[in-house]
């Protein structure tokens, strides 16, 4: 009796044995890595992603910049945003923001939703609004403890943004690995 020159039991087969375990094996690790590489939900864009992230936020933070140079944030409820990504905040006349935004309108909204490991900077124009209709249209009644008088009490902040920022493990959209610099979108 000849004795097998292999000492791996996988390899002491017929040379077509193999082959055929070979082919098999290939076969297996293509097929498992075109699941792998295949999602189930279409690619979204940069600006699909941006609303996801602003809708999915539970709460978004506001940055002005006082006239020494000085940034403020404080954390906004925010409406949802618009089609255009403009946003609606409600505010007191009489708040620190109001006059920062009325001596300088360039600020920054930043949405971070902690669940998916993403987040927006949202950089644009705001401006106060008092319109009746307007503050009608953008009032929350969870509001009503806050402002007890809707007409002197309740302005407000209205969002253009014109560029953003967005880092996103969800979406796997992530910053350059040098810089971290994350991909930006112009609104």
């Amino acid at each position: 009796m000849k004795k097998h020159i292999y000492d791996c039991l996988f390899l002491k087969f017929s040379k077509v044995t193999q082959f055929i375990k070979f082919v098999v094996f290939l076969c297996l690790l293509f097929n498992f890595m075109s699941c792998m590489n295949t999602s189930k939900t279409p690619k979204m864009s940069l600006k699909e992603i941006a609303k996801d992230l602003m809708v999915h936020a539970e709460s978004a933070a506001l940055i002005t910049v006082d006239s020494i140079g000085v940034a403020h944030v404080r954390t906004m409820d925010p409406f949802l945003p618009e089609d255009n990504f403009t946003v609606w905040m409600g505010t007191n006349p009489k708040s620190l923001k109001v006059s920062q935004i009325q001596k300088n309108k360039l600020v920054s909204l930043y949405y971070f939703d902690k669940e998916n490991a993403s987040y927006i900077t949202l950089q644009g124009v705001a401006t106060i609004v008092n319109a009746k209709d307007k503050k009608k249209q953008y009032w929350k009644k969870e509001w009503k403890n806050f402002y007890k008088n809707t007409t002197t009490d309740y302005v407000l902040i209205k969002f253009v943004p014109n560029k953003a920022k967005i880092i996103s493990e969800k979406h796997q959209v992530l910053g350059d690995s040098i810089t971290w610099d994350a991909p930006k979108l112009i609104l």
